[in-house]
């Protein structure tokens, strides 16, 4: 289904609670709402959106592994018709536990965010020591054949010096190594001198050369990918401040509470609760046709809420 500016929306990001076992520095410090929609809403809205289209799901939180029905929520998700694609977002710090569940259940992919492999910073950066616990989960995850990629955001004068550690984890490995441009969502994200841009690290580590982007399918991204000669995985950019990639947006969110956020920079939601079948149909399509065109970052913050309220 398309929106109002021709795009193409078949990518929904569901928020299945915004609690969350870390505190990251630049995820914000709302405190969590704890009025979480039950696994059997997730699925019907689910349904709802797959009937308008969306055949690409991503479940992220908070921290989606939380959630003690988290098996369930992904089986009942993989069993839609019209969904193709089932992946899951998670810091990693219960990974080795479920992984193995997760494939079973028909998830297909999984994204683990690591700021840093030095366990210090690690533990600096999230308020937790537990790096150790979210490698144990890569392996396991690689061990249950799950497609594998780690998300990094770069912040100055914190972290910018694991760049090429984490690049190395691409080397010997199937793994996608993805660097997201800090975003506005939490004090240390309004500094726009924190901000590590795309450009530095292409021109930090120039043997990455890029690759030519698939127009078709899944592999349609946000994220600009390059490789480097005898590393097994690729290596990814996500600029959403320096270089706005709205007009190729294909992505709406649901949000924990029951709500669709069309747009990760915009305030504007619509509550899925209370309606009819009809009713939530047509509430999807209307929240899909008014996707605005773009966010407003480059425009001041606003009220733009912490990342684990709007999930990722």
């Amino acid at each position: 289904m398309k929106d109002n500016f021709g795009r193409e929306i078949n990518y929904l990001r569901v928020s299945v609670t915004q609690r969350c076992n870390l505190n990251c520095l630049y995820c914000g410090s709302d405190s969590p709402d704890l009025a979480e929609m039950t696994a059997d809403e997730i699925s019907r809205y689910v349904k709802a959106f797959a009937q308008c289209g969306i055949n690409k799901v991503r479940i992220t939180g908070g921290e989606p592994l939380l959630r003690s029905d988290i098996i369930e929520i992904v089986s009942s998700l993989s069993k839609i018709q019209g969904i193709e694609k089932l992946v899951l977002t998670t810091n990693g710090v219960y990974l080795k536990k479920y992984a193995c569940a997760l494939k079973a259940a028909g998830l297909s992919a999984v994204n683990v965010s690591v700021d840093s492999l030095d366990r210090g910073k690690y533990k600096r950066l999230t308020g937790r020591d537990c790096l150790p616990q979210v490698m144990e989960g890569i392996d396991e995850a690689e061990r249950a054949k799950l497609r594998l990629r780690v998300n990094a955001v770069l912040i100055r004068g914190q972290n910018e010096d694991q760049a090429g550690a984490l690049i190395e984890l691409a080397k010997n490995r199937r793994i996608d190594v993805r660097f997201i441009e800090l975003m506005p969502f939490s004090d240390t994200g309004k500094n726009e001198n924190m901000i590590v841009k795309g450009n530095e690290v292409l021109e930090k580590f120039s043997f990455l050369k890029p690759v030519q982007p698939k127009k078709t399918g899944f592999e349609q991204s946000v994220a600009r990918y390059y490789e480097a000669e005898g590393f097994k995985g690729r290596i990814g950019l996500i600029t959403p401040v320096s270089d706005k990639f709205c007009d190729n947006c294909n992505r709406i969110r649901l949000l924990s509470d029951g709500k669709v956020r069309p747009c990760l920079g915009h305030d504007d939601v619509v509550d899925l609760r209370g309606r009819s079948d009809e009713d939530l149909l047509e509430t999807v399509k209307e929240a899909i046709i008014s996707k605005p065109k773009g966010h407003e970052f480059n425009c001041g913050y606003g009220n733009i809420r912490a990342m684990n309220k709007i999930g990722g």
